[in-house]
């Protein structure tokens, strides 16, 4: 999936980087070393070879603040491999324009939060209401909705229907702060009373009012989930601060009125995601309107800002009580974890490092039978028995490597494969096998990794890579926005891996082809 991505100082989007990091076709030598095949000159060789592998534990916290969060993730959902998650969100709002006028003796009708998660846009299905009337007037008029499924990562039925969730709307009492402060997922931000509440059945629609009389629109509201709010609220929390200094500049108004939460009671379903950025606040309110001694009391609206600038924060809530996550997340760095728990939003990250027996054996190779290194890949498998279902097997991934500096300061970076042959046109970071069979697995490329430690010399004693859920981020541009930009932030997907397991065929293994001149 595509995610496009808007920030304060940027506009990123998900990317799988097309030739360039991500392959799903079955194996090549890398460009490093394919020159060693021309005109039969070499024949590659393929060997297997430990790999001391482990779960790291990110305490279920990732930083969510405004600059990392894409997307907003919403939900629940629980299996017995990594328990229960639970999406909620937070987000202030700022007024359209400051020191508003209202009119004279202004109501507000009603409020409505508007929602756009994404959907299945080529799954459509839709109603006409050819006798509906338009309350406002009693308007003789037609009804049009189209209604789509949400994307959804989970259980998208359970005991054969849709889960439904109760989508509630709550005041925030906490200042959010600026939306450059740094947030994590983990903080809870005090809340005041709901707002409103509705059930969400896992569709979103757009909906389309027109007269009978001469077809022109009454009505009309994009593809999304509308949740009414409460209008006494809104009354009293910005009608009657008309001309006051809560209502003069953005300063004051995010300290009167803080923001909103976004969240769900129940605990299991599944999670959907949506844009912070598109979300809607819309007050539709009547005040009256003197003109040539006549007073009406015409229908307006005024619409909050809750994009750019706002303070929008993911709060990611885990309940691991009994999950088998909590037998194997031991993060044992000596001979590694039997099993690997990789998962989005704060969970696991999976650690990865060279045995000392395995590079001497490569050397050794190198060394005595002067076999060159073609190219080197680690490969992982996903567990076929732990993680035989049906939840969609995971295809964005962040691979970077890990080290420590002369102050022994431990570094992040890009690979050294990554960095170095970004540009060579057989180059992938990753490829991905199997992604619709039971077991999946995956390639990384660290042929220059190895053969910098073994044929180089370089010193690998702090070194290991580290593998997230989601994708590298890129600019407009096209180019990589760092290491430290990915969507693991609000990525939905986990799967557990055959870690260092002995006794396992499909064990995490560095799978290196050599050749002989």
């Amino acid at each position: 999936m595509t995610y496009t991505i808007k920030r304060t100082f940027a506009i990123l989007f998900l990317a799988i980087f097309g030739s360039v990091l991500l392959y799903n076709c079955e194996p090549d030598p890398d460009s490093l070393g394919e020159q060693l095949f021309l005109n039969g000159a070499a024949e590659g060789k393929e060997t297997s070879y430990d790999l001391i592998a482990y779960n790291i534990n990110n305490n279920d916290s990732v930083r969510s603040d405004a600059s990392k969060l894409g997307v907003a993730v919403v939900g629940a959902f629980k299996e017995g491999q990594f328990g229960m998650q639970r999406g909620s969100y937070y987000t202030q709002l700022r007024l359209s324009t400051y020191n508003p006028d209202f009119g004279a003796n202004a109501a507000v009708d009603s409020v409505v939060l508007v929602i756009k998660p994404t959907y299945a846009t080529d799954s459509i299905t839709t109603t006409t209401d050819e006798n509906y009337v338009h309350p406002d007037g009693s308007i003789a008029a037609k009804k049009v909705v189209n209604t789509y499924p949400v994307n959804k990562y989970g259980k998208a039925k359970i005991n054969g229907a849709v889960p439904p969730f109760t989508i509630k709307v709550n005041e925030v009492t906490e200042f959010l702060k600026a939306s450059t402060d740094i947030a994590y997922s983990n903080t809870n931000y005090a809340v005041g009373q709901e707002l409103g509440s509705k059930t969400f059945k896992g569709n979103v629609s757009s909906v389309v009012i027109t007269k009978d009389s001469d077809n022109s629109s009454i009505f009309t509201s994009p593809v999304g989930f509308r949740i009414p709010l409460s209008a006494s609220f809104f009354k009293t929390k910005i009608i009657d601060f008309k001309g006051k200094p809560e209502l003069n500049d953005v300063s004051n108004f995010i300290r009167h009125f803080k923001g909103l939460k976004v969240s769900v009671t129940e605990d299991d379903g599944y999670l959907f995601q949506f844009s912070p950025n598109d979300m809607e606040l819309i007050m539709y309110y009547k005040y009256d309107k003197t003109e040539n001694g006549t007073v009406t009391r015409p229908q307006t609206t005024y619409t909050f800002a809750l994009g750019v600038g706002n303070a929008h924060i993911g709060h990611y809530e885990y309940d691991r009580t009994g999950a088998a996550f909590n037998s194997y997340v031991t993060g044992n760095t000596t001979t590694g974890d039997l099993k690997l728990y990789g998962q989005g939003m704060g969970g696991p990250s999976i650690g990865v490092k060279f045995p000392e027996a395995t590079i001497n054996q490569l050397k050794q190779l190198y060394q005595n039978d002067k076999a060159a290194i073609i190219s080197a890949k680690i490969r992982i498998y996903t567990d076929p028995d732990n993680w035989n279902n049906k939840y969609a097997k995971p295809s964005n991934f962040s691979f970077v490597q890990k080290d420590k500096d002369s102050n022994g300061k431990e570094t992040t970076n890009f690979t050294t494969d990554l960095l170095n042959l970004i540009t060579a046109s057989n180059f992938a970071m990753l490829r991905t096998y199997d992604l619709d069979k039971n077991p999946a697995y995956y390639d990384f490329t660290v042929t220059k990794s190895v053969k910098d430690i073994v044929e180089g010399g370089t010193d690998y004693t702090n070194k290991y890579f580290k593998i997230d859920m989601g994708s590298f981020l890129t600019t407009t541009t096209g180019a990589l926005a760092g290491y430290q930009y990915t969507s693991r932030n609000f990525a939905r997907d986990r799967a557990v891996f055959v870690g260092s397991d002995p006794n396992n065929a499909k064990k995490i293994q560095l799978k290196v082809t050599y050749g002989k001149k």
